[in-house]
């Protein structure tokens, strides 16, 4: 039996600013803002940490699953922007759930994290080490931006996602994956001495729509399915250019594409699960619906994911 989600949860902190917000402070604009990437809004965290925001999601992931906390065997975060440098995220979610013993760690890939994250617990699930895996998506992003960078003040939001993996019936869950990395790419995207994410924007943008689409269509053939295949697509939200690319790539309609950057703006590892949260919600993913996931990061990093819905 393959390992699948079983269950999915979410969670943005209250402060929303809107693109408005920045003309006060930034030289730009609603319009030069919504026509380059296609957010409109994002959340910030005030009061909130990190793993505030990612055991709020794992809570609703687990209720979604219907299982109990001390029946998850291994916890998995992937964030780049953890509380402090240790206890990790994994470790503190651990505490608050009120879980003695089971495995946690963090997964630094970036804005690919959830997708290595679920790879990861995959594997142990399939290989009968854990009956059930919890893995979070978690950024509080807000507090590694340089305000004064009208380039990324205006891209990015705080989040978490978080699901729940477990065995699933003949034919459903994860049917194939792919997770890659180019070290050399770091120099593009990354954090300045002053802890600000730098981003040279020109270079990731040509990496990205180059890799989300080689990527989503290599997991198809891994999975030995076709572009005619897929029901959905959820791409990573950093930027709607991009994600049209990748769309277009696998030649979906419009229809069948995951798009809630202009909410959110870019949340890094929570973005994709922030995604399939409100596309299960809505009804835009139903069950033996074929969905590819895929997204890039800082690292550079890359991953896909082909799965068939349902549990």
């Amino acid at each position: 039996m393959n390992a699948g989600i079983i269950g999915m949860g979410k969670y943005v902190p209250e402060k929303a600013i809107a693109n408005k917000d920045f003309e006060k402070v930034l030289d730009t604009s609603d319009e030069w803002i919504r026509s380059r990437t296609g957010i409109e809004n994002r959340f910030i965290a005030e009061n909130e940490e990190t793993s505030d925001l990612a055991y709020k999601a794992a809570v609703q992931a687990i209720e979604n699953a219907g299982i109990t906390p001390d029946q998850i065997g291994l916890i998995i975060v992937a964030t780049v922007t953890q509380d402090q440098n240790f206890p990790g995220v994994a470790c503190q979610i651990q505490e608050r759930l009120g879980i003695s013993g089971c495995g946690a760690m963090d997964v630094s890939a970036a804005c690919s994290g959830f997708i290595y994250g679920t790879a990861i617990a995959k594997q142990f699930i399939e290989s009968n080490s854990y009956e059930y895996i919890l893995v979070v998506g978690v950024e509080k992003l807000s507090k590694i931006v340089d305000w004064d960078d009208r380039n990324t003040a205006v891209l990015f939001g705080d989040g978490a996602s978080a699901a729940i993996l477990g065995k699933v019936s003949e034919g459903r869950g994860i049917l194939s994956f792919e997770l890659g990395a180019d070290g050399t790419g770091g120099k593009h995207l990354y954090l300045n001495p002053e802890n600000h994410i730098t981003m040279n924007g020109r270079e990731v943008f040509k990496f990205a729509v180059r890799q989300m689409g080689e990527s989503a269509v290599n997991v198809l053939e891994k999975a030995g399915l076709t572009k005619e295949d897929v029901d959905y697509l959820v791409p990573h939200q950093a930027n709607i250019r991009i994600m049209e690319a990748a769309r277009e790539r696998l030649e979906l309609p419009e229809e069948k594409m995951s798009k809630t950057i202009q909410k959110y703006g870019n949340t890094s590892a929570a973005s994709i699960g922030i995604s399939i949260v409100e596309d299960l919600e809505s009804g835009k993913i139903k069950d033996d619906d074929i969905v590819v996931l895929v997204g890039f990061g800082g690292g550079l990093t890359w991953g896909a994911l082909a799965l068939k819905w349902g549990k």
